[in-house]
């Protein structure tokens, strides 16, 4: 009896502390990303800022390609166990460090910084939280290094993930779950949830509270009343988002296939003319509108009118921005692309103009990003819980039209959303993409 008694007490102190390790190192590696992410926030608006202010920098644009390129090819790049790792894959390596097939760079957070002040301070159409997110990877990986936590791995790159989501948009619940939910579709490792929590939250406050960073809010005014009516306009809706979202990704993923394939992988060539095509459409669209994060314009689709044709616009640009090589986060156009277009639907189907600006915002991301979870999570803190249940109907819908598409193709499918194709479980959606071609 005393040797089972004394067996349930290991147990007890070993979980006591294997939770204190996690809480540790979950809270060291937020503070750690916190902090970063601010540097990062600040400085991109302030280089946002200084490229508003003179517009001739859109000009420069191609030789900043080159500069990015050379640095990639240069510095992002290492083999480890006869296994190329190149940071140029962003996310998508991060991803795959997860599953423990490649293994982040620790030098690929300062890499993918300098990129995307580059990117953006010469008017690349790009976001910023992936690079918070692929330095959260960063930082993960070089305190799994220093602590030697080999069996810990992916649980630390997760928390890593949740960390840079949840310092760059201000919302730590929503950072906690996306970075279990961005590996994997179908699956949650629940085994990560107290690091990533704790990286999460940590993140958030050290930026928010600790450097003073804010974040920005969209509101919604009024929202529509319930009917069968309005809730087949949601779906509907949905499913226009949807298919935004897919429509996003493959021309994205198209542009950079055919980039490598013309120029045999040569990033600074790529991302060379890829420079030259945004100057381009920038003078055709005779505004800088849809450079940058697009904030202004974001803003302005929860108030009044916007040109219907931003959101296609936005599409162009950001694609042609990454997939010729340029870096940057996916997540802030693919919120310009969801409420321009929800700003222009909404005379068409009768709903309040801020209010499906917001679900497009809230569903193109989801389709996006493959994460239903994280993004009604995202609709209900960005929106103080507002209209839950619409938002909960759209991410569901958009994810199911996604269909096995993606912002990263490193994703894999544990769960698949249609029976019509045959997922190997683990299979990658890039892999299940060419296949179905």
């Amino acid at each position: 009896m005393r040797i089972l008694q004394m067996g349930n007490i290991k147990k007890y102190i070993h979980v006591v502390m294997l939770l204190g390790k996690w809480i540790l190192l979950g809270g060291l590696i937020g503070v750690v990303v916190g902090t970063t992410t601010a540097f990062l926030l600040e400085t991109n608006d302030y280089l946002g800022k200084v490229r508003e202010g003179n517009g001739w920098l859109i000009g420069l644009l191609p030789l900043g390609g080159i500069a990015l390129g050379y640095m990639y090819m240069k510095f992002g790049t290492s083999m480890i166990n006869n296994t190329l790792h190149d940071a140029a894959e962003l996310n998508n390596l991060v991803i795959d460090a997860v599953h423990g097939t490649k293994t982040v760079l620790r030098r690929m957070g300062p890499i993918v910084y300098l990129g995307t002040f580059l990117t953006v301070v010469l008017g690349g159409s790009t976001g910023r939280e992936g690079a918070a997110v692929q330095m959260g990877g960063s930082v993960a990986e070089t305190v799994n290094r220093w602590f030697k936590l080999k069996a810990d791995t992916k649980i630390m790159l997760m928390s890593g993930i949740s960390a840079g989501f949840g310092a760059a948009f201000g919302t730590p619940i929503t950072g906690a779950v996306f970075g279990m939910e961005m590996a994997a579709l179908g699956k949650l490792k629940f085994e990560a949830v107290v690091p990533c929590l704790v990286a999460s939250f940590a993140g958030h406050y050290v930026t928010e509270n600790g450097w003073g960073v804010k974040h920005e809010h969209f509101t919604i005014q009024t929202l529509p009343d319930h009917s069968m009516l309005t809730f087949a306009k949601i779906i509907l809706a949905a499913v226009i988002f949807g298919i935004l979202s897919v429509s996003y990704c493959q021309l994205r993923h198209g542009i950079q296939r055919i980039s490598e394939r013309m120029f045999k992988k040569n990033h600074m060539k790529r991302a060379f003319v890829g420079g030259l095509i945004i100057v381009a459409f920038t003078l055709f669209a005779g505004s800088q509108d849809y450079n940058g994060r697009g904030l202004p314009m974001l803003e302005q689709s929860f108030k009044e009118d916007v040109p219907p044709y931003a959101f296609l616009a936005k599409l162009v640009f950001t694609a042609v921005t990454l997939g010729t090589g340029f870096v940057g986060g996916e997540a802030i156009p693919l919120f310009f692309m969801g409420a321009t277009l929800g700003n222009a639907l909404h005379a068409i189907m009768g709903l309040p103009l801020a209010f499906l600006a917001a679900l497009g915002l809230i569903a193109v991301f989801c389709g996006g990003a493959n994460t239903p979870i994280a993004a009604f999570l995202l609709a209900m803190e960005l929106f103080n819980g507002k209209g839950m249940e619409y938002f909960f109907i759209a991410c569901i819908v958009s994810y199911i039209v996604s269909g096995h598409h993606g912002l990263w193709p490193a994703q894999t499918m544990y769960e698949p959303k249609s029976r019509l194709y045959n997922v190997t479980n683990g299979e990658p959606i890039g892999r299940i993409e060419k296949r179905k071609k």
